[in-house]
Formats: structure tokens, C-alpha cells, sequence
């Protein structure tokens, strides 16, 4: 008796086997088919997912070189004859940069590029009605950011340009933030740290200083520059390789799950 039922029980154990291994496949491909009514959020997210760990270098890099060419529109468009949509620019950006004409870049002048520090120290009141100056058609119309800030979102983005090709060469491993700190903060820390320092000094405490500190436009671009490689190197050698890591593994696990 018992063993004339071992084929039928074979043959039931293989038949369930086959039910599960169907409703599996059935349950794979409901979800990674869309539904008619378009409603498979679940395989849009994940779509989305591998397209930004396969495209978020260049989107981040794209949002700097529009900030950094936002602000060169403001001159460009005053020199346009476009004063009122210029404006427009220069509010928007005022929020992020003190936009003080002494220390910011002219463009389309009688010089292409001109920068026009002060000759002479002036009060914190005076350097707020110097800031509404936004240039004329001989010494040109200044960027709606600063010196330094045209040097860190420039060193920023030239810094991200160069993670790609570089990514695809070498494997970029992390830097220490103290890097960062001593080669990327501090130069620019001193400089515009004793600036405003001795300006508050000579400002608030007659006699101590003859007159206060005003950096070089050189100077200026120089240490932005420092600072913005810096934050180039601590986001792309600090943050992205981290960030580089993961989403290669969400590639490579979409890809073995879709086949993508």
C-alpha cells in the first residue's frame, strides 16, 4: 500500500511546486507591468530612481552653472538696455550676496571685465548705498554675486566637471574634512574675517585703527577660489564618493531586478 502511493505523491508534490513557482512569475510580471489606468507608482519611482543614480553628477553640476549664469544675466541684460528684468536679478540674488560694487566684477564696459575697490575706507552705512550701484555703460554693470562668490561657485562647478572623467579613470576615495578645514576655510576665513573685524573696529572704537583692512579684488577671488574648491573637494571627494557608492549599488540592484 505504502509503496504503490509514492508516484501519486511524487507527482502531487510536483504539481504544487509548479502552482508556486506560477503564482511567483504571475506576481512578478503584475508588478512590473503597468496597470491600464497607468498607476504602477511603485515601477515609475524606480525609473526615476535609475535615472538619478545614473545622471546626478551632471544635474547637480547643471544647478551651479545656473546660479553662477543667473548672475552674469543681470549685467548682460542691463547692458541689453533691459533694466527693469535685470533688476529682477539682482533682487533675486541679493538675499545671497551683500552685492557691494567695490567688491564685485563689471562686465560689458569700456573693459570687458573690471573690478573698482575702494580708495578709501567707508562707514557700514555708506557700504550698503554703495551696494544699490549697479554700474553704467562705461565702467560696465556688476555680476549679481561678489568676487569671492563668483570664485567659489566657479571653483565649485569646475571641481564637479572634473569628478566625472575622473570617476570613470580612478576610484575616488574620501578625503579627511580637515583638508577641507585648513586649505579650504581658513584662507578665506582670515581674509574675510579680518576685513569685517577691523572694519567693525574702526567703525565702533575710534583711534584703535588708522583704517581698516580692504582686501584686494585678487585676494579676494583667490581665497573664494581656495574655498570653493574646497567645498569642490569636500562634496566631490568627500561626499561623493559616499554618494557615488550608493548609487551604484541602487544601479547595479535595478538592473539585476529589471533587467534595465
Amino acid at each position: 500500500m505504502g509503496m504503490g502511493s509514492g508516484p501519486i505523491d511524487g507527482e502531487r508534490v510536483s504539481n504544487e511546486t509548479r502552482e508556486v513557482i506560477a503564482e511567483a512569475e504571475r506576481r512578478i510580471r503584475e508588478r512590473e507591468t503597468p496597470d491600464p489606468g497607468g498607476g504602477n507608482w511603485a515601477m515609475r519611482l524606480n525609473r526615476a530612481v535609475f535615472w538619478w543614480a545614473n545622471h546626478w553628477v551632471g544635474v547637480l553640476n547643471a544647478i551651479v552653472l545656473i546660479y553662477i549664469g543667473g548672475a552674469t544675466m543681470a549685467p548682460a541684460l542691463m547692458a541689453l538696455g533691459r533694466p527693469g528684468i535685470a533688476r529682477v536679478f539682482y533682487a533675486l540674488y541679493a538675499p545671497f550676496c551683500h552685492q557691494y560694487a567695490f567688491r564685485s566684477w563689471f562686465l560689458f564696459g569700456e573693459r570687458l571685465a573690471a573690478a573698482y575697490p575702494l580708495q578709501a575706507p567707508v562707514s557700514l552705512v555708506a557700504m550698503r548705498e554703495l551696494g544699490a550701484f549697479v554700474g553704467s555703460s562705461e565702467a560696465g554693470y556688476k555680476i549679481a554675486l561678489c568676487q569671492r562668490d563668483v570664485a567659489i561657485y566657479g571653483a565649485m562647478l569646475l571641481t564637479g566637471l572634473a569628478y566625472g572623467p575622473a570617476k570613470r579613470r580612478w576610484t575616488i576615495e574620501p578625503l579627511p574634512l580637515w583638508q577641507f578645514y585648513l586649505f579650504g576655510m581658513l584662507p578665506m576665513l582670515l581674509d574675510g574675517g579680518i576685513q569685517w573685524l577691523s572694519y567693525g573696529l574702526w567703525q565702533f572704537v575710534p583711534g584703535l585703527l588708522a583704517q581698516p583692512f580692504e582686501t584686494a579684488p585678487a585676494l579676494r577671488a583667490l581665497t573664494g577660489a581656495l574655498f570653493g574648491i574646497g567645498i569642490g573637494i569636500g562634496v566631490v571627494a568627500i561626499g561623493y564618493p559616499r554618494l557615488g557608492t550608493y548609487f551604484d549599488e541602487t544601479v547595479a540592484t535595478l538592473q539585476e531586478k529589471y533587467g534595465w
